[in-house]
């Protein structure tokens, strides 16, 4: 097929899991909160194949926007398969096994990242499929299995039950997103009940058989195993790096156990020409901080210093409410014995939370005991990938909890939500009681 650029982000992941979130998400509020509003509409229907090909538009559109880029910028592509053959030489395998040689005197990996596949669930490109193929449904299915309760799994979650589908979610965590704190992740986990999401935690998917109408699944919870059938299930249980024959045997570089590229702070190998980025090293696999790490590379070859703050990477999972993170959780403080005091405000208070009809969830502000320095943030809500930012950039320019209670915050906003949650930490927050 056409070789598309802009990697996993953009052709088979974030961007277009976005498109399907916010078509569910419009055609989940008219169903179900528009009347609130005092809006009257009939039984509302949807078009997925319409829904599928606006999908399709945005892709094309960023790509074909990808591919200017490379063309204003003089950068030129070769399509085919790479592989670093000595510190200033890769090998390019093209379409019909024609092999190239290119030198460069520096070379950089990113070759990104798959999707993993388990063993007693092997994927078939039709009842059982990775997060790529979840995002190509040509119906809904009336029953759906996903493996796997993370990022992907609650948001591929969100988008087929709100189309309709009878969604069960087996994790074999005890609880919901352990990277964040109890009591945002008890709330998270009560509110996606509630939205029909069922999670199963501490369950463990044995293995898997092929049946007339779909795959039946056998399930482990409590020590107990039992079948049950479903239309399509989903494996999101992660992904891995994508290194398989990248690298030559003759080069003194290898790779670790689990496949990764080993890199230094500044993402060199222990070959000073050659640097690897993203998915393929060590680190949360986001594309931003796939996008930050090409950046520093780039400058410090051009002999520029640059660093990539890996202590204030944000993360957020696209479910509605929104949920996203910085810095350090009360978990991580606790373990790194750092005295901390912390600021919470509730969605619920805020008034343009209320009149949105979006007022679930809070913000929670850490911040040292001492210094008064922000060392963490956390959202649950509408928007919450948007506010995140606010506290990101302050965090950048080390901000105590003092200089964004002392920021003049427009009113009425879902913002200042960290505002109070900021004067709360010094239990001086206005609209709630400290």
């Amino acid at each position: 097929g056409k070789v598309k650029l802009g990697g996993t982000c953009l052709n088979v992941g974030c961007i277009p899991s976005k498109s399907l979130l916010d078509s569910s998400y419009k055609f989940q509020q008219i169903s179900e909160s528009f009347d609130e509003h005092g809006i009257k509409v009939s039984k509302p229907s949807y078009d997925l194949n319409k829904m599928m090909q606006r999908k399709d538009e945005i892709i094309t559109k960023l790509t074909g926007g990808v591919a200017h880029l490379f063309k204003h910028n003089k950068v030129e592509s070769i399509h085919g398969k790479g592989k670093l053959i000595s510190a200033n030489e890769v090998e390019v395998t093209k379409a019909k096994g024609k092999k190239e040689i290119l030198k460069a005197k520096n070379i950089i990996l990113a070759t990104g990242s798959r999707p993993i596949n388990i063993p007693s669930v092997p994927w078939n490109g039709t009842t059982v499929v990775g997060s790529s193929g979840a995002l190509e449904f040509n119906k809904t299915p009336k029953k759906l299995a996903i493996i796997g309760a993370g990022v992907i799994g609650l948001e591929l979650g969100s988008v087929w039950s709100r189309l309709g589908a009878h969604v069960d979610i087996y994790e074999a965590e005890k609880s919901l997103l352990p990277m964040l704190d109890d009591d945002i992740s008890r709330l998270i986990d009560r509110e996606f009940r509630k939205q029909n999401l069922n999670i199963h935690l501490g369950s463990f998917v044995k293995g898997s058989k092929k049946t007339r109408k779909g795959v039946s699944l056998e399930i482990e919870i409590d020590d107990k195993v039992n079948s049950v059938d479903y239309e399509k299930v989903i494996v999101a249980v992660g992904r891995r790096p994508f290194t398989e024959n990248l690298l030559s045997e003759s080069i003194n570089l290898s790779l670790d156990e689990k496949g990764f590229v080993p890199v230094n702070d500044f993402c060199q190998t222990s070959i000073d020409s050659v640097y690897a980025v993203g998915d393929i090293v060590r680190g949360p696999m986001l594309a931003h901080k796939a996008m930050e790490e090409g950046v520093m590379v780039a400058e410090r070859i051009a002999g520029k210093r640059m660093e990539v703050n890996y202590d204030l990477v944000p993360s957020v999972i696209y479910t509605h409410p929104e949920i996203a993170w910085v810095g350090k959780t009360e978990k991580d403080l606790k373990e790194e014995n750092i005295d901390y005091k912390k600021g919470s405000f509730p969605f619920s208070a805020s008034g343009r939370a209320l009149a949105s009809g979006d007022s679930v969830g809070f913000v929670k502000m850490l911040a040292d005991k001492e210094t008064d320095e922000v060392l963490g943030v956390q959202i649950f809500g509408n928007s919450a990938s948007e506010i995140l930012q606010q506290g990101l950039i302050g965090m950048e320019f080390s901000a105590s909890s003092e200089d964004f209670g002392l920021t003049m915050f427009s009113h009425p906003t879902v913002s200042e939500a960290l505002h109070e949650a900021a004067l709360a930490v010094n239990k001086q927050a206005i609209h709630i009681g400290n």
